[in-house]
């Protein structure tokens, strides 16, 4: 059989829907949307009906949409304009187990004299809504919690954490480049000003993404340039890639409920037949609300990068990095309390629309095999 594809949480497949809908404006309607003729104004009517359907599945406006090259600049875009008005001051608040793509931000605006708060998650992956209201003060401008974490599937307890903002002026951003498409995401639920997506993680191409930004929130642009956007994001558009990711929003929107059911159920059998035949084995976060997709497992006294090795035909990720011949363990491991040798034989097993019975049966195959052939 071919190869077992369980990496959709690192990047999905293009849907051959979206690539239907992104070749005309790769070569008929190439146009630059600024431009006043007609390729042009079908480029640029093309972005705005990508703009409702992305604003249709979130249950936002089109006018709070705006487009990005993917999700770590919707993030920088939300942290950083929010808060870089001169010197930056105030106070921040943000999680341990937060992507990268919002850490960055964050550390730099630290270095430059922001005061940042980070919290903890629980031993179960989950932020604590008790520690975020401990942790807010006066001068707290912005709270930014991801919606479900890249590692475990955490789903994080937003509109919780939403409840205790009320009434004070602060700025609520969730990176929700995980969760859309896997569980519902509607920005009035959830209570966010703030909601990062990114193309590729929701079978619309790489390279782009949106920053959902809710009326009334101020946000200062960050990179400098014309006025494309309204002034918020400057630099010509990518045209294919926002039309690819309107019709993935748009796909989402009408197949999600149903996929979601039975990829939890495949996750479901996948996280069955491993406990059933690795005695020892830990299923990480398995308490907390978790996207029905993603199954992160620590295999006992082995390292996930050599289990993976073995396994040759399933491609997955490890939950830990090893650098220069050092172990080390990702934030979100340590704050479910793994140990470094638990840590270390972490894997991270994400499904896709297109996983089937048959894959999740050589994948528990493969992945048990291996694990006997290291002890």
């Amino acid at each position: 059989m071919k190869p077992v594809y369980l990496d959709y949480n690192a990047t999905t497949p293009v849907a051959p829907e979206v690539v239907e809908s992104m070749l005309p404006f790769l070569n008929q309607h190439f146009g630059n949307p600024s431009s006043n003729h007609p390729a042009g104004r079908a480029a640029a009517e093309a972005i705005e009906d990508a703009r409702m359907l992305v604003a249709a599945a979130i249950g936002a406006d089109r006018e709070e949409i705006f487009f990005t090259s993917g999700g770590t600049e919707s993030n920088n875009l939300a942290i950083l304009g929010s808060l870089l008005e001169g010197q930056p001051q105030g106070h921040l608040i943000t999680s341990e187990i937060e992507h990268p793509a919002v850490l960055g931000p964050v550390r730099w605006l630290e270095l430059l004299g922001l005061e940042v708060s980070y919290i903890r998650s629980n031993v179960d992956g989950v932020v604590p809504p008790t520690a975020i209201k401990a942790a807010l003060r006066n001068d707290t401008r912005l709270v930014t919690i991801m919606h479900a974490n890249n590692e475990t599937g955490a789903v994080q307890p937003l509109a919780e954490i939403s409840k205790l903002l009320e009434g004070r002026e602060v700025v609520f951003h969730t990176d929700a480049a995980q969760s859309l498409g896997k569980i519902p995401v509607q920005v009035d639920d959830l209570g966010v000003d703030l909601l990062t997506i990114a193309g590729h993680k929701c079978y619309a191409p790489k390279g782009v993404g949106a920053l959902y930004v809710r009326f009334g929130t101020k946000l200062n642009a960050v990179l400098r340039g014309a006025a494309h956007e309204r002034g918020l994001r400057p630099g010509t558009e990518n045209v294919p890639g926002i039309v690819g990711l309107g019709r993935a929003c748009q796909l989402l929107s009408r197949r999600g409920e149903e996929l979601q059911r039975q990829i939890g159920a495949l996750r479901d059998r996948l996280q069955a037949r491993l406990r059933a035949d690795i005695p020892g084995l830990q299923v990480n976060a398995e308490k907390a609300p978790r996207l029905p997709n993603t199954l992160s497992v620590s295999f006992p006294k082995v390292a996930g990068h050599d289990v993976l090795q073995r396994a040759s035909r399933v491609y997955a990720s490890t939950g830990s990095a090893c650098h220069s011949g050092t172990a080390s363990r990702s934030a979100t491991l340590e704050n479910l309390g793994l140990d470094l040798e638990m840590a270390q034989g972490t894997v991270r097993l994400s499904l896709g629309w297109s996983t089937t019975e048959a894959e999740i049966e050589l994948a528990a195959n493969e992945l048990t095999h291996a694990w006997q052939s290291l002890n």
